[in-house]
């Protein structure tokens, strides 16, 4: 009988679940509604496999991975979620998941899937994990994406090449699929030659020296450009975004790559990014009559285009509270021009709005990287770590917003709001004096009508 632990914020999900995995007869399904909860149970009871939810409201699916794995637990762990992202599926597999299964329309097809992947869970745990079954949970996350996708393994053997790179690259899966040699390639610089998936440890100056351009790092993800001049003097602008892949125990196994055609985007003379072999026939000869464009234009452009993507956004979830396709505009400007701190906060609040805490704080970080002191960035963060420590009841984070917070009063000293969020998470620490304090400083700002709150004015954009 294989024990079975399911742990989802959806009653009605879990009885499925149960219903399901248990009408054959080899499975024991014991349900949890928490997380916290599930981290507690784990620790006095092994189960052959457990079935997370990607999203829960105290500690998400990545997290308690995270906890379990530092913990040495090896419980085979099946990620069955509505989430259906390409980075959520690497995300949770880097982090030690066994298994992604997305929930889809089809719950006899799909609660087939889970139970056969539990089974398969418990062989390979009696087994050890193998690498070829790893990179075949790669191909299979890929086809959640919608990008033009592709994975290579340690060799630099394809191993995934999804419906959107087939779009792209004129070539079906059948036909890439076990290529080597930089094979793939061929239908974007012409030639057998590295493309930023196979540059994924190496620094910015050999990424350049291979024409990549615009290069920016974020958590072991890499996003460059590159220019390739195409027949008849047509040039195109290519984005790629890499990431190397572990497994559970930290090994390499191989690395992925999304892949886009932005030659619309950024405009086709885009002088300042080196240009690289060209696909077929002799290089494009530059018209030595052309004009240069004026110092900056490029950036400029390249500037605006990010902009009027925020612009949008906002607009999205300031004025119609739509928030997810708020969050598509926000990333559309970050790929753009990944150093905008007022982008990855207002990205921030919306991942707030929408209850994804985690993904706000660091949101929220990475702005406060570009702008360290820019009190309204400093002010959020704080905010975010509050929910936090309040959700989460620790006193960590409860310490962290206080130093955020206490910063806000350095640099504003007349934002009573900060004096009262300060005092908040003093008290939730215990030191009730200090929080007495705040609270009266607040109350004094706004007593001689001296508070200040810096904000932007959103409503104008």
């Amino acid at each position: 009988m294989l024990s079975v632990l399911v742990i989802d914020d959806e009653p009605d999900i879990l009885d499925l679940v149960r219903h399901f995995l248990e009408r054959d007869g080899d499975m024991e399904v014991e349900l949890v509604t928490s997380t916290k909860e599930a981290l507690e149970i784990v620790i006095k009871k092994e189960y052959d496999a457990i079935v997370l939810d990607y999203y829960m409201p105290e500690i998400n699916g990545i997290d308690f991975l995270k906890v379990l794995r530092s913990n040495g637990n090896t419980t085979p762990i099946i990620i069955f979620t509505g989430v259906g992202r390409e980075n959520a599926a690497i995300e949770a597999l880097n982090n030690g998941a066994d298994f992604f299964l997305k929930k889809g329309d089809d719950p006899r097809t799909q609660f087939h899937e889970l139970a056969h992947m539990i089974r398969q869970a418990k062989e390979r745990r009696s087994v050890g994990r193998s690498l070829g079954t790893s990179q075949r949970i790669i191909a299979d996350v890929m086809s959640f994406s919608k990008e033009a996708t592709f994975a290579i393994d340690r060799e630099g053997k394809v191993i995934g090449w999804n419906r959107a790179m087939e779009e792209l690259s004129g070539i079906f899966a059948e036909t890439m699929v076990g290529k080597g040699d930089h094979e793939y390639a061929m239908p974007f610089l012409g030639k057998k030659a590295p493309l930023l998936i196979d540059l994924v440890f190496a620094p910015d100056v050999e990424l350049s020296a291979h024409n990549y351009t615009v290069i920016s790092r974020e958590e072991g993800v890499i996003v460059a450009w590159t220019r390739v001049a195409r027949p008849g003097g047509r040039e195109q602008v290519i984005w790629m975004r890499a990431k190397p892949l572990f497994d559970g125990k930290g090994g390499f196994i191989g690395a992925v790559s999304s892949v886009r055609d932005i030659t619309d985007i950024t405009g086709a003379s885009m002088k300042s990014v080196p240009v690289a072999t060209p696909v077929t026939g002799p290089s494009a000869e530059p018209d030595s009559k052309e004009k240069e464009p004026a110092p900056g234009g490029f950036l400029k452009r390249i500037t605006g285009k990010a902009k009027s993507s925020y612009k949008q956004g906002v607009r999205l979830y300031y004025r119609e509270g739509n928030y997810e396709e708020a969050i598509r505009c926000f990333d559309r400007a970050i790929e753009i021009d990944p150093n905008l701190a007022y982008v990855w906060n207002d990205r921030g609040l919306c991942l707030k709005e929408m209850g994804k805490f985690d993904d706000a704080q660091k949101s929220f970080e990475r702005a406060l990287e570009l702008a360290p002191r820019e009190e309204e960035f400093v002010y959020d963060y704080g905010e975010i770590l509050e929910t936090i420590g309040i959700l989460r009841r620790e006193t960590k984070i409860f310490e962290k917003a206080i130093l955020a917070f206490a910063l806000v009063t350095d640099i504003n000293p007349n934002n009573a709001n900060a004096w009262n969020h300060l005092g908040v998470c003093i008290k939730e620490i215990g030191r009730d004096e200090e929080s007495r304090q705040a609270f009266e400083r607040a109350q004094g700002i706004i007593r001689m009508n001296k508070n200040r709150l810096f904000q932007r004015k959103r409503e104008s954009v």
